[in-house]
């Protein structure tokens, strides 16, 4: 066994991948996201490639790991092509519906308050193109910035029960 494997395999990643199936892997990302990885790692029959597969995708999602997450995936579709994973699909994380709803609602309150997305971007301090990716649910916002860009439109953010 190679020097370069031996470090993959004893690096700990912040990344955790697990094999749900014979071709699923599941990957929590380093800010809690899941993304399932359409992978065929489950049907290796040795153990120790099992096990290099699964740390070679947790090395990916920790180098490529960013808020973007349109970037974030890009780069690791590519990345695991690149590195010889058996792969073949990934979903877009557990929180896209969620980034995407918050993003749309974001933009609909600066409309409806007939501000350029630049002037709010500008009063909440933060980057133009960052607040783009935000209103279209392609980057995920901490709570500093999502706080900023509320006051910004008068409003607040809340915890409030989901509709059922």
């Amino acid at each position: 066994m190679s020097k370069e494997i031996k470090k993959l395999l004893a690096t700990e990643f912040t990344s955790k991948a697990t094999i749900m199936d014979g071709k699923m892997v599941e990957v929590v990302a380093p800010d809690g996201e899941v993304f399932s990885v359409l992978a065929q790692i489950g049907n290796y029959t040795t153990e120790d490639t099992r096990h290099y597969q699964l740390r070679l995708i947790e090395c990916v999602f920790d180098k490529n790991f960013s808020d973007d997450k349109k970037i974030m995936t890009d780069n690791i579709w590519r990345d695991l092509v690149l590195n010889g994973v058996s792969f073949m699909g990934m979903s877009s994380g557990d929180r896209q519906e969620e980034r995407t709803r918050i993003g749309r609602k974001i933009r609909q309150i600066r409309e409806e308050r007939k501000m350029e997305a630049k002037d709010l971007a500008k009063l909440a301090n933060i980057d133009a193109a960052n607040l783009s990716r935000i209103e279209q649910g392609k980057y995920s916002v901490g709570l500093d910035i999502l706080s900023r860009i509320a006051f910004v439109l008068g409003c607040q953010v809340d915890i409030v029960p989901t509709l059922s």
